[in-house]
């Protein structure tokens, strides 16, 4: 598939340029992309879908999403599921997984906060006397000791990592019985490393930037960052 195919949403270096609303980082993901075609080989339209993970769509509820994901990201790229799965162009292959997590350590600014010791203090409380009547004095209360912050300092802390990742790539459908062996189309590696392992949340995100890189390659390893909430993430979970 050419570098040159029009896309049907999101032009590739609007990708680059996704703006990060303000207080919503936890909506933010860094998204890294590896990806390769053969430029020589065209890939057609039609595809069928085979798992890499072990995972059954049929059963797998997180597999069954991940392939609904994937399948409206090829949908992005004007590519159809093939009625007959014998007569496909190609065979798409996704994987996806998170890796075992890794320990680094980050400088921080983090906040510094000193003890501060209660005061004492009067109040005036009511009494009764023996009479009944309502009496009026004044006690001292020791007010319990507060935490304040003072301010902020660098610190190196360890920080556990998770990396997530989507791969979908495509191959010739070879069929049963022929000796030439597929020839790779083309692949897309994306991944996210983050504090969390929801790779739940994650799909849905990765998928969307899967749809940019469809036929591409990237010669380096490129970053973007993007927000959950775009109109682009919901399409992808919207599904076929």
């Amino acid at each position: 598939m050419a570098h040159s195919a029009s896309f049907l949403f999101r032009p590739l270096l609007l990708a680059a340029s996704v703006m990060v609303v303000a207080g919503c980082a936890t909506n933010t993901y860094n998204v890294k992309i590896n990806a390769i075609a053969n430029e020589a080989k065209p890939s057609g339209e039609s595809y069928r879908i085979v798992t890499k993970n072990g995972g059954d769509p049929r059963t797998d509820l997180r597999t069954r999403e991940a392939v609904e994901y994937v399948k409206a990201a090829l949908s992005g790229r004007g590519l159809y599921e093939a009625p007959n799965p014998a007569n496909a162009d190609m065979v798409v292959e996704v994987d996806y997984d998170v890796e075992p997590p890794r320990v680094e350590f980050e400088t921080r600014s983090v906040p510094v906060f000193a003890r501060m010791e209660g005061g004492v203090r009067s109040v005036i409380v009511p009494t009764r006397d023996a009479a009944g009547n309502v009496r009026y004095r004044r006690i001292s209360v020791m007010d319990p000791p507060s935490q304040e912050l003072i301010g902020f300092e660098d610190k190196t802390i360890p920080v556990t990592i998770y990396e997530k990742y989507l791969r979908v790539s495509a191959r010739e459908n070879v069929q049963s019985g022929d000796d030439t062996p597929p020839e790779q189309l083309w692949s897309v590696y994306v991944s996210n490393e983050a504090e969390d392992d929801d790779i739940r949340k994650a799909l849905p995100v990765l998928a969307s930037v899967v749809v940019d890189y469809i036929g591409v390659t990237t010669e380096e390893d490129h970053e973007v960052r993007v927000n959950s909430e775009t109109e682009e993430v919901a399409f992808i979970k919207q599904g076929m």
